[in-house]
């Protein structure tokens, strides 16, 4: 006797393609205020926010807040710092996350062109050698889950025990914020594009 084999239904996405519908009318007055803050500081409420933090407690809420308080505490220069998230959210393709850094990047008045090159980081002159031996090294953590001992004495030469407890550091979360909106399908939220709008004051 042959048993038929039964396929899962496909997920029907919502209008903005995330898996679960982002909730435009939280319950609850702190819930209210975030998006309020959130529309006020981003220029609209961000889709994690919708999708992610609506449906959670609010201290999980919280601990995101709380990754971007302790970033404050790093010796990485901000760059850096920035550089290494960047890079992680760009090989695990969370493309939230990248659209998000890029607009810290912009707000932050970084160098735009050194993180539009960091496809090329191996070979464009904008990076130093320490900036290629972290970004090398965080490209093989994130990539492999491993690190070669080369790649690993390469870093140490250029940062110090506690800077490089600090890119594992920031590995380590970019990976929180990655999967929360990889796991949900949550894509770009323009950010960069309405940051450029209102610069031109348009």
């Amino acid at each position: 006797m042959q048993t038929q084999m039964t396929h899962p239904a496909p997920i029907a996405l919502n209008a903005e393609g995330t898996f679960l519908s982002p909730i435009e009318e939280p319950s609850g007055l702190m819930m209210k205020l975030v998006y309020r803050m959130t529309r006020r500081q981003f220029g609209k409420v961000l889709t994690p926010v919708k999708v992610f933090a609506a449906r959670m407690p609010l201290a999980f809420g919280r601990f995101y807040g709380k990754i971007s308080e302790l970033d404050k505490k790093l010796l990485l220069p901000p760059e850096t710092a920035m550089l290494v998230r960047e890079q992680v959210a760009r090989t695990n393709v969370c493309l939230f996350c990248i659209d998000i850094g890029r607009y810290f990047t912009i707000k932050a008045s970084m160098n735009e062109a050194k993180f539009d090159a960091l496809a090329q980081y191996r070979t464009s002159s904008l990076f130093t050698d320490a900036e290629r031996a972290a970004l090398d090294y965080v490209t093989e953590l994130t990539r492999d889950k491993r690190v070669d001992p080369d790649t690993f004495s390469r870093l140490s030469r250029h940062y110090s025990e506690r800077q490089i407890c600090e890119i594992v550091w920031l590995v380590a979360s970019e990976h929180f914020y990655n999967m929360s909106n990889i796991g949900l399908n949550i894509h770009s939220d323009m950010l960069c594009d309405i940051t450029k709008k209102a610069g031109n004051g348009h």
